[in-house]
């Protein structure tokens, strides 16, 4: 890796995306955070981190992003898909606003990201989608959110295909459980699993399903997603990766 790498993160401001940016500075790259709200991101890391407001649900908004990356640094090395929510809601309630919503961030976001940042994008450079475990497996009163990370994991594969010819690596990360804020409220609404003690579901989930007995960390999301992005991961594309401290063992 160049000491002027440079990789763009989507909602990198907080949560699972927070962990993502930090990894990646502390990998020695300049960080473009798109999310709608800054957080105190340049008090944190300085001039290693640029905020830039984001609607990740408009495909334009993704080709700003990229377009500073270029105007500013003339480079763009790496583009982490990581915006996205989780959301617990029986289809019978499920309508075309949720729905709409929720896809417009989860994978249309996403595929907007893949598309503004392949049409920069040179040789070894690496697309990273942030799915879920719930890509890979569906689950109760989910099939909203799973099917959008389902969707995102074809994606993945896909274009991996497809820019491969190019020497564009494009894999995803599958995390489980990370008690994040956004997490932690979503567990705690009416039909999510962890209703009234999200604390308890994941504590409990966590001892009967992770081979590590533990979740794990925003960081180690983050640094899987760099070691994807660097050299050393260049025979390694088209694959969703879980980060899921053996749940689901593959």
């Amino acid at each position: 890796m160049l000491f002027n790498s440079i990789a763009i993160v989507t909602a990198g401001n907080r949560g699972i995306g927070l962990g993502i940016t930090q990894s990646f500075i502390e990998a020695g790259y300049t960080v473009l955070v798109g999310a709608r709200q800054d957080r105190n991101l340049e008090e944190t890391f300085g001039r290693k981190v640029v905020f830039v407001p984001t609607d990740v649900r408009q495909e334009q908004a993704h080709h700003d992003l990229v377009q500073l990356a270029i105007e500013k640094y003339g480079r763009l090395d790496a583009y982490v898909n990581n915006a996205g929510y989780s959301y617990w809601k029986p289809i019978a309630e499920i309508d075309d606003a949720f729905l709409g919503d929720l896809l417009d961030t989860n994978l249309k976001g996403a595929f907007w990201g893949c598309k503004a940042a392949a049409k920069v994008m040179k040789s070894n450079a690496a697309i990273i989608n942030v799915s879920s475990l719930a890509g890979k497996r569906g689950s109760s009163n989910n099939s909203a959110y799973v099917a959008s990370k389902f969707g995102m994991n074809g994606l993945t594969q896909s274009l991996a295909k497809e820019l491969g010819p190019r020497n564009i690596r494009v894999n995803a990360v599958c995390p489980v459980l990370i008690a994040t804020e956004g997490l932690n409220e979503a567990l705690d609404m009416e039909h999510a699993p962890g209703k009234g003690d999200p604390a308890g579901f994941i504590a409990n989930f966590t001892k009967s399903n992770a081979a590590l007995l533990r979740m794990p960390t925003a960081l180690e999301v983050g640094q899987m997603c760099v070691f994807l992005a660097s050299e050393n991961a260049s025979a390694i594309t088209g694959q969703c990766i879980n980060v899921d401290c053996g749940v689901l063992p593959q």
